[in-house]
């Protein structure tokens, strides 16, 4: 199927690689034009190699490429200000607002006993107050156009436990919160509100020495190989990770009119993790 959201407009954030780029450039390919966010420099406590300006506008560069048009903007969400503004003058630009994805999240590491509490309250600051200032930012606009469809980034660990990430599970399983309580609260206005929830997504959010060496703390320098074999252990499918587009894709299946009456509803795209 193609064409599923032509003449739609969707918000992106997190978009300048991994997941939130997967989805600019899939909902662009089904016909949607597309407002994409990052940060586009580093966040304080965490490992991950941040994403660039050049990397944002290289997704813009694939958006348009797909023949849609792209407002790019290097927004901080925990700026609810300057999130709102970017947003209302990029929703004013397009004439309206259909489709939200709040994808920008970080990752750090520390058991509770060693996490300080600048790591505890940055990553509760950028992965769940930030998506409730991406909500807040985007729903006057969904309202104003009639309905819409918003889909939440979670994680396996909105879903589950994991060790040494406690931080990262509040986070995420607030998500989850979130997403059921705005689902009830955004009904009446023909809006529906979903999460997904990705196991190891093959990015640079894992793709790194940092990553790697907390799979494999037997090795100095894992390899991609040597890491993945680690990683098998997470899932029930015999895979490592899943690749952006997979979480891209279930995003679409949300945002269409294939999934009209879906609200509330929890999807793991996780290769049977939740379930091993």
């Amino acid at each position: 199927m193609t064409g599923r959201l032509t003449s739609k407009v969707a918000l992106v954030t997190g978009a300048a690689r991994g997941i939130g780029r997967a989805q600019a450039v899939r909902f662009a390919q089904e016909g949607a034009d597309i407002i994409a966010l990052d940060i586009c420099a580093p966040v304080h406590t965490t490992v991950t190699p941040p994403a660039t300006r050049e990397d944002l506008d290289e997704t813009a560069d694939l958006v348009e490429a797909e023949g849609r048009r792209v407002i790019p903007g290097v927004v901080d969400v925990r700026d609810l200000r300057s999130l709102e503004t970017f947003v209302t003058d990029a929703v004013t630009a397009f004439g309206g607002l259909d489709i939200v994805c709040a994808t920008a999240g970080i990752t750090s590491r520390a058991t509770l006993s060693e996490m300080t509490e600048s790591t505890w309250q940055t990553m509760l600051d950028v992965n769940l107050t930030g998506v409730w200032h991406t909500a807040r930012a985007a729903i006057p606009h969904l309202i104003a156009r009639g309905g819409g469809s918003m889909v939440l980034v979670s994680s396996i660990a909105g879903l589950r436990g994991l060790i040494g990430v406690s931080h990262y599970v509040a986070a995420k399983h607030g998500v989850v919160g979130l997403m059921r309580s705005l689902a009830a609260e955004l009904a009446p206005h023909k809006i529906r509100v979903n999460t997904v929830h990705p196991t190891n997504v093959d990015t640079p959010m894992i793709q790194n020495d940092h990553v790697r060496r907390m799979f494999r703390p037997d090795l100095e320098e894992p390899t991609r190989e040597e890491f993945a074999q680690a990683a098998k252990t997470m899932n029930m499918l015999d895979v490592p990770w899943v690749e952006p587009l997979d979480v891209a894709n279930a995003s679409l299946f949300l945002t269409s009119e294939e999934a009209r009456y879906i609200t509330s509803v929890a999807l793991p795209v996780d290769a049977g993790s939740t379930q091993r």
